[in-house]
Order: structure tokens, then sequence, then C-alpha cells
């Protein structure tokens, strides 16, 4: 299975026109599968012209179509640019002022003499800092590049283009301001420490990929240390959409939580969230797959995540591979690697099977493959159906937490996103390839971020209780008092 994605490119060349026809270069492009999208006259002489010309290939082809046109007779590149290297020309994110300065009275309000007032009210008091600094609104993306994406341990200079990207997302769906921290160390108690000592700054601190084990152990001594929102994306956003998902593709097989059978595949950091998340949601008999095949309270691991898992999954004790403790399932969750599920698996499965291959680029199992087996498929791609993204979940989870002010983000807010989530898909468009909103629905973040804060409000965790939840709770009260 090769699933690639595609990018434009756009080569300058210079053609010789007693050599080579523009028709030539045309028929190199599309022998490779690529598509010229648009040609711009750049230089036109009577024996050589300049052309751009911007071709839409997939990006596996890339060296395959510069090395083809190198290779004609009469005609040279002068440079290729691909669109997608453009964006990230310079970065994707800058720091802008709120306000201009223009004169010395702007200078000495925003800077000295002026702030040394703010400094000492902060002082005196330090939770002024929520209103009189950006701290209420700015999140760390903390991470140190051993987890980035699928390509695994690449480096915080590699990581940084991931980093800024999530910090568009949050700016843009929540209007939350966000800034890339990205450390070059590994020790867990080294990033433990710099991530307290630079917490004063910020609201929230947003952790991304960082490897498992360590991932763990971080976010949860974090959590204990600090008194603002500690979340690590790739464990609990994945998990928090994926049960957004399930909650609707169950109500398409008329199949509830308490009653079903859910196998999951991979129990690194998205795996094991997703198993505290779907046994908090009510789901009773989950089975944990790792490499060793079924895990069971019976069985002692080296890893201490793996027995924590085992000692809470697995009721009746199932050994065996995937193949055959998926026999019977209703869902198949797959958080691991390509081609581990294979078409003979989901026929052993109970009926109206429910397939979440979340493995990407490559799912557990083609999709292709999959699709005509299962009543409902859903993947981590975005050229396909039900795309389970975790840009649905943590804009409005922060959006929230920094709204409310909340010490943490526990189990209750995690499950009020997810129920959030699943409730912008209306009955009426319900079905099996619509079980989860686009990342672009509007209501995605505004809904999240209502439930968070309630969950936050009504489980103690927050330090502030915004505008809109007290009207709220006041018409209740008015509306059960006597008249």
């Amino acid at each position: 299975m090769s699933l690639s994605i595609s990018t434009n490119v756009i080569f300058r060349v210079e053609i010789d026109k007693s050599q080579v026809t523009f028709g030539d270069v045309v028929t190199a492009v599309s022998r490779i599968g690529g598509d010229v999208m648009a040609v711009d006259v750049i230089q036109a002489g009577k024996a050589k012209t300049v052309r751009d010309i911007t071709v839409q290939l997939n990006v596996d082809r890339y060296k395959q179509l510069e090395d083809s046109i190198q290779s004609m007779q009469g005609i040279r590149i002068i440079h290729a640019s691909d669109s997608t290297f453009l964006a990230h020309l310079g970065g994707k994110i800058q720091v802008t002022p709120k306000a201009p300065i223009k004169n010395r009275e702007d200078l000495s309000r925003v800077y000295t003499p002026g702030v040394a007032r703010v400094c000492m009210a902060i002082h005196e008091d330090p939770s002024k800092a929520y209103t009189l600094t950006a701290k209420r609104n700015l999140v760390a993306v903390v991470t140190d590049g051993t987890a980035v994406l699928g390509l695994g341990d690449i480096g915080p200079e590699a990581a940084m283009p991931v980093m800024e990207g999530k910090a568009m997302l949050f700016r843009q769906l929540a209007d939350v301001n966000a800034f890339p921290v990205c450390l070059q160390t590994k020790d867990t108690e080294e990033i433990i420490q710099i991530v307290k000592a630079i917490s004063p700054s910020f609201g929230g601190i947003n952790l991304e990929d960082i490897s498992s084990p360590r991932c763990f152990e971080i976010e949860r001594r974090l959590q204990a240390e600090l008194d603002i929102p500690v979340f690590h994306d790739d464990q609990h956003g994945t998990s928090i959409v994926i049960l957004a998902g399930l909650l609707n593709a169950l109500k398409l097989v008329q199949k509830t939580v308490e009653h079903i059978h859910v196998v999951v595949c991979g129990v690194g950091a998205a795996g094991a969230a997703c198993i505290q998340m779907l046994l908090a949601a009510g789901v009773r008999n989950v089975i944990a797959v790792d490499r060793c095949g079924a895990l069971s309270a019976d069985v002692h691991y080296d890893h201490p995540t793996l027995d924590r898992i085992a000692s809470i999954t697995n009721p009746e004790r199932r050994t065996g591979s995937l193949s055959e403790v998926l026999k019977g399932a209703d869902v198949f969750i797959g958080v691991s690697g390509p081609g581990v599920l294979t078409a003979e698996d989901i026929q052993q499965m109970a009926a109206d099977p429910i397939v979440f291959a979340m493995a990407n680029p490559e799912p557990e199992i083609d999709p292709e493959i999959a699709e005509p087996l299962v009543r409902v498929l859903a993947t981590g791609r975005s050229d396909y159906p039900n795309q389970i993204n975790n840009v649905l979940c943590f804009p409005g989870i922060f959006r929230g937490a920094l709204d409310c002010r909340a010490s943490c983000i526990n189990e209750e807010m995690k499950l009020a996103a997810a129920k959030a989530i699943a409730s912008i898909v209306t009955e009426d468009e319900l079905n099996e390839h619509y079980i989860i909103p686009s990342i672009f629905n509007e209501k995605v973040v505004a809904r999240v971020r209502e439930a968070v804060m309630e969950a936050a409000v009504q489980s103690g965790v927050s330090k502030r209780v915004p505008r809109e939840l007290a009207h709220a709770e006041e018409s209740k009260v008015s509306l059960m008092s006597p008249s």
C-alpha cells in the first residue's frame, strides 16, 4: 500500500525552441502522473523562452520529474519551488503588538516608566498577571522532537514547523495565542524543570510529539506540580475525538457503550489514553493488544504502562494475537502501524463492524479494502471520510480551560469535549460517511469551549465562573425558586 500526498511545484525553465517544445514538457509531466496546472511566460525570445510551469504531483514523484526534465535536450531548470516550502519561508507565525508605539507618550505607557506601576501591582497580587499580561490567553506548545507526526525522533529544530502550525491553528480556530517551545533535551527531569521554570508566562501547556513512555511521566508530574492546564494532545486529543466518532457510529449500528466489545491495537501514548477514555465513557469490555498480543492481568510486563493497562482491561483474561481476540468484536481501534489488520480479521468481527484505523499516513488496513467489509470506517487521513483529527479538540478545550482559568484538564472536561464534538452531527446528518464534524465547522470550538467550562466549574477545578455560565446558573435558580 502506497498512500502519498500531492503538492504544487513551480518549475522555472529555459526552453530552447529549436530543440524541444512545450508539448514535450507536458508529456514528461503526464508520464509520471503529474498535471500542469498553470503556465506563465516570464521572458519571451526568438530562440529561447523562460516559463514558470506549475505542476501538481505526488511528493514522492518530485525527484523523478526533476530528473526527467533535466535529461531533455534544450531545456534547463533555473529553479524549482515547492509551494509547501514556500509557505514556510521565514516561519509561519509572528509576534505583533496590540497597539502601535508612535510617540514618547505611547512609549512611556507601555514601557518605562509607566510599566513599573503595573509590575508592582502584579508583585503585590500575582493573580493580576491574568488581567494585566498576555498570560491568560497564551499557551506554550512544548516538544523535544522525539515523536513528530509519523517521522519519529527528528529533533527540536525539525519539529519547529509542526509546532508553528499548531500555534496557527490555536489562533485561527480559537483566538488563543500559542508559542512553540522546542527543547534541546530528551531528559525527562530536565524537561519537567524547564517547563516549570517558564510556566509563569503561560496560561496553559500543550505537550506535543514527545515519545512514549517519557510523555506519561512528564505530563503526570507537570499536572501535579503546576496550577495551570497541562495537556498532552497526542494522548488525550486523539482519545477525545475517537470517542466522539465512536458515540455517533454506535448510534448508526444501534449499540450502546456498555455492551460493546472493543479491541485497541497499540498501547503507546494515544492507545493508553484512548483505553482510559473508553472506560471512563462506560465501555466495559476493552482488550488492549500490543506486539506481544493481548494484554492480560495474569501476565507481568516490564513496562509499567502495560502493567497498568492490563490491570484495567480484558475482563475475561483472553490471550492470543490480534486476529484471535478480534473474533466477535464490535469495534477495532488501531493506533499502531500499517498492515496489522486484514480483511479476514474484519470478517470475523461481530455484525456491523466499526473500524477506526488511525495509523498515519498509512492506516492499519488499506481503506479501499476495509470499506466494503465494515459498517463504519474512520481514519486519520483527510482524503477519506470520517477523519479523526485532534484539531477538533485542542483549540476548544484550551479556549474553555483558559476562559474559566481551570487548574487542570480533568476526565470530566475530556468527556464533555467528546460529547460536545459528537453532538454537532445531527440525527438528520448522521450517516456512515459522516460521524464526525469537519475541523472547519464553526460550531466546534464554541460548543467544546462551553462544555469544557461547564465541566470544569461542576468538577471544582475552575478559578472563575465565566459570565455566560454564571447567568445560566442564575436562571436555573430563579426558575427553581418558589414564586
